[in-house]
């Protein structure tokens, strides 16, 4: 399906997953305290187990998103017949500001930024996030972290707060993600318009994220094609 680029003003993001490469950063670091305990899982036996416990542990009583990745480890060590310490896992908590960001975020936001309003929705903690944005070298308007809402996706309510800092009618607001649970099951409730960024396109299976089903208005691979279709030639 084809988009009207012109209708929007803004385009909205999820951060992990769909600009910064969550999947590598989790499979790196919680591979890691794995391994020093003597247990080894597969790339994609780890993003199944990350799926299945933080699902579990966000739908609890909100905590910030380090202390969630704690819990995530623990019980994934746990799992694994280890045990591991307090320093290893609040190391593993602080990862995320170590996450790669994909190669084609960074020039394909400056290019966005250019004609359209650019907002962040993202399960994390300010701190943590403003690491990760340091690499997408990108200034975001309005940013909106579970830390600030007290919430994870996908609450409808983290969307909610967008729509009340960006003030435009939602018909004007594009929501670009890679994680269908989190964010277009959520945004197609509340009557967004949504690209699928399929960062896993080939691969099996849903990765760092539990099974959902939703209809995105247009898919594309990466962050480069969402560029070249949004943004005219002129101003490429």
């Amino acid at each position: 399906m084809a988009l009207d680029f012109d209708r929007f003003t803004a385009m909205t993001f999820d951060c992990y997953g769909t600009l910064i490469d969550w999947e590598a950063g989790l499979v790196m670091a919680l591979g890691r305290l794995l391994a020093t305990r003597g247990a080894e899982l597969s790339a994609s036996q780890i993003l199944e187990a990350h799926a299945r416990h933080e699902a579990r542990i966000e739908e609890g009583p909100f905590r910030r998103y380090r202390d969630v990745l704690v819990e995530v480890g623990r019980a994934v060590c746990e799992e694994q017949g280890v045990t591991a310490s307090d320093e290893a896992l609040a190391a593993f908590g602080g990862s995320v500001a170590d996450w790669p960001a994909f190669r084609d975020s960074r020039a394909a936001l400056d290019r966005l930024a250019a004609r359209y309003r650019l907002g962040v929705i993202t399960n994390c903690d300010d701190d943590l996030f403003a690491a990760s944005n340091r690499k997408l070298g990108v200034t975001f308007d309005p940013i909106v972290t579970a830390q600030q809402v007290g919430s994870y996706k996908p609450a409808v309510r983290n969307f909610e707060v967008m729509f009340e800092r960006l003030d435009l009618p939602r018909e004007r607001i594009l929501h670009v993600a890679q994680s269908l649970y989190h964010d277009h099951v959520p945004a197609k409730r509340l009557g967004l318009t949504t690209v699928w960024v399929d960062r896993r396109v080939g691969k099996a299976g849903f990765g760092a994220t539990p099974p959902a089903d939703a209809k995105p208005d247009l898919t594309v691979p990466d962050m480069a094609t969402l560029a070249d279709l949004a943004t005219p030639l002129e101003m490429a």
